[in-house]
Parts: structure tokens; sequence; C-alpha cells
């Protein structure tokens, strides 16, 4: 059955002086806006233990631009400056529900520069582009059509660090499922292999970040030699973006291939529930974490797995699925992770670490599909104060030795 989405399609354009001048001066009012709101609602908020409320954030903007200080808001258009305040209204709500951390205040240098508009801040007109406050239309290089007959509710135009111009139109789109399947497999992320599949198949790691090493290098050293606020500075750190940039770009175009043919052959995905944030505290390993970019992969998969009617099963970040012996159902106690295969010394079956934790994760999640326990992992029953993901495990394996340090004790006390 088709369904309807809000889908975003986001193109490169050209702008002219004159757009560049406005958009960029639109870009810098949206970021004094937002942070002014935010100081007002944090001066009041640990001050008198008042919420400031939008309707109060957008009165108080309207002050701003009758003073002398402020007078230059008026002439951008009104219609970015009241989306940063509905956006700041959101992290707000966020942060009370504790959904997300304090909003912070936006950076010239480190924020990303963009603009949002709805649509009286637009002209949309026989497939041409044309923003307020500027005469032309947007010079948008087509790589992809617009579905047909969709009409842009919301744009939002920015600007990355290496210069470059993005235009993103969201449209209403009719997305049809993919075809009914049996197949099921499980992930096993990983840095040597990106994926081990549960079907016995390794996806090889691209490593985008390590490939430009030495060349970003260069480049990075060739910045640190410029003076500061120099023209030749700016310059070289436009190269060093350029470079990021291209890193990036790679990496999401594979990650994007990757998930389309897992979500199309599949309609069953297992994965783990990963803290990649507590991940990135080892040293040794931060680099190449954040190079595989797990958490965007997993984005990926979850949203390709609503549209397209697949089931995506998240398993508990607790579950042993390297440790696991798929064979008899033993837990080793200790599975170094430079130890790559391993036998277990119950059965004698050797394993490959990362297809047997690849298995073991499909099985525990065709067990929690099959039981009809929550995809996302429980944290603690109120009966038994495990998590219900271990309670399955040990359901499903009962009657079976699990550690070897269990085996160790009744050997001894015989």
């Amino acid at each position: 059955m088709t369904q309807q989405v809000k889908r975003a399609f986001k193109y490169r354009f050209h702008p002219t002086d004159e757009q560049a001048a406005e958009l960029s001066r639109t870009f810098g009012c949206v970021r004094l806006v937002y942070n002014k709101a935010l100081e007002e609602r944090t001066r009041a908020w640990y001050g008198e233990q008042r919420r400031i409320s939008y309707v109060q954030s957008s009165a108080a903007l309207t002050q701003w631009k009758k003073t002398e200080e402020l007078a230059f808001l008026t002439e951008v258009s009104s219609v970015p400056l009241q989306q940063a305040l509905r956006h700041l209204q959101g992290a707000f709500a966020n942060f009370f529900a504790k959904r997300a951390r304090y909003p912070h205040f936006k950076s010239r240098k480190k924020s990303r520069a963009s603009a949002e508009y709805t649509r009286s801040g637009f002209t949309w007109r026989d497939g041409r582009l044309t923003m307020a406050k500027t005469a032309e239309p947007l010079d948008i290089c087509w790589s992809r059509p617009l579905p047909e007959g969709a009409e842009p509710s919301t744009v939002t135009v920015s600007r990355d660090s290496a210069g470059r111009w993005f235009v993103s139109l969201l449209c209403e789109d009719t997305i049809s499922p993919a075809p009914a399947t049996d197949a099921a497999i499980g992930l096993d992320a990983g840095i040597t292999s990106l994926l081990s599949l549960s079907t016995g198949e390794k996806i090889a790691n691209p490593k985008h970040e390590r490939r430009d090493r030495e060349r970003l290098a260069k480049v990075q050293r060739e910045l640190s030699r410029k003076q500061k606020g120099s023209n030749n500075r700016e310059k070289a750190r436009r190269r060093v973006a350029r470079v990021h940039a291209r890193i990036a770009d790679r990496r999401r175009d594979f990650l994007h291939k990757l998930s389309t043919r897992l979500v199309r052959e599949n309609q069953t995905v297992v994965i783990e529930d990963l803290t990649v944030r507590n991940l990135l505290k080892n040293g040794r390993l931060a680099r190449a974490i954040s190079d595989a970019a797990w958490t965007e992969l997993r984005s990926m998969l979850e949203y390709k797995c609503a549209w397209y009617g697949r089931e995506l099963v998240v398993i508990d970040r607790f579950f042993p699925s390297s440790k696991l012996c798929g064979n008899c159902g033993t837990v080793r106690v200790k599975l170094p992770l430079n130890m790559r295969e391993w036998t277990c010394e119950c059965c004698g079956t050797v394993h490959d670490r990362d297809g047997n934790a690849a298995r073991n994760i499909l099985a525990a999640g065709l067990a929690v599909s099959a039981c009809g326990d929550g995809v996302r992992p429980q944290r603690e029953s109120s009966r038994t104060g495990q998590s219900s993901m271990k309670q399955e495990t040990r359901r499903a394996t009962a009657g079976i030795p699990h550690l070897q340090a269990e085996e160790e004790v009744k050997k001894g006390s015989r």
C-alpha cells in the first residue's frame, strides 16, 4: 500500500553576487535572532524561573526591529527569522522533555549557515525557485527530478564550510512498498569489515578518511602556516574544508547504496543498539569508529525500512553476540578484541568472531519479533530486575551451560 511522506530533495546551486550577498546577510540575521532569543530565555529561566513562549519571543523580535541598533533586521525576509524562533522553541521542548541537552548558541565559524523559508517566503513557478528579497530565480543544478506534480512546502538554503551552496526542497512524495520477501538478515558492525552479515558475507570498510589522510594532513599544515585573519588563510581553510567535504560525500554515498540494498533484499533487518558515544571514548579506535559512521547507517536503515514496509529489529546492547556460541549456547567469559576466531570449549566449534555475532544477532532479533517483545531495548523489568532481552535469551537457552566459569565450578565440586 502506497504512503504519502514528506521528503526533502537537496540540490546544489550557484548564486549570483546579489543573491549570495542577500542570503549571507540572511544567515547572519537568523543566527543573531536565534542567539538573542536564547539569551533572553536563558536569563528568564535561570534568573526568574520563568519560561518564555514562542509568542513572547516573536513579540520581542518585533520590538528589536524598531530599535536603532537592530533596525537592519528589517532588510531581510521575516520568514527565516520567525523559523529560527520556531526552531529554538522546538529545542527547548526537547530539553524540557529530556530528549536533548540545553540549547547552545550558534557560532559564526562552527555552526551551519542556513535559512528556512515557508511558503510565503519563496515563489515556485514553472519549476523555477525565487527566494524573497531576490529578483532572479536560483540557478539550481537539477541532479534528479522532483516527484511529478510536487510543489515544495518548505525551502532551506544553506552554505557549507567549503563555500558550496545548497537548497533543500521539502515535498509530498508517494512511496510504494518494496515487493515482499521471506529473507531476514543480521548485521554486526565492525571496523575491519564495516558489516558482517549473517549470510557469511562481509562488507569491506572503505575507510574514506584514511584514504585521504595524507592529503588532509598536507592542507592542514599549509593552513597552520598562514597568518590569522589573512586572505591566504581563508583560502587555505577552504582547501581543508573541501577535503573534509569530499570524505563526507563519499561516505554518505556509500552508506546510501549499502542501506538501500539491505532494505530491498530483506524483509527483516536486525542490528545491535550500539552506544557510539561511549565507544568514541576509546582513544585508539575513536578515529576509525567515526569514519565507519555506524549511527548514520542506522538512521538510514530506520527511515528506509519505514518507507518500504520492512521491519527493523534493534536488540539489546548487552546481548553477548560475540561471546555466545551459536551451536550450543555457551557464553564465553572473556573474548579480547584482537581474537578474531575462537573455539567453543564445550562443543569444539570454531567461530569467526564477526560471522558468529551476526548469526546470533539474527536469531535474537527473530526471537524478539516472534515473541512480540519491544523492538526498542527494554531497560528493566519490575519483576526480575533484568532487561527483557536478557530474560528472552535465558528462556531460549534454558538447560544449556552458559559460562565456562560455571563448568569449572561444577567440575571442582565433583
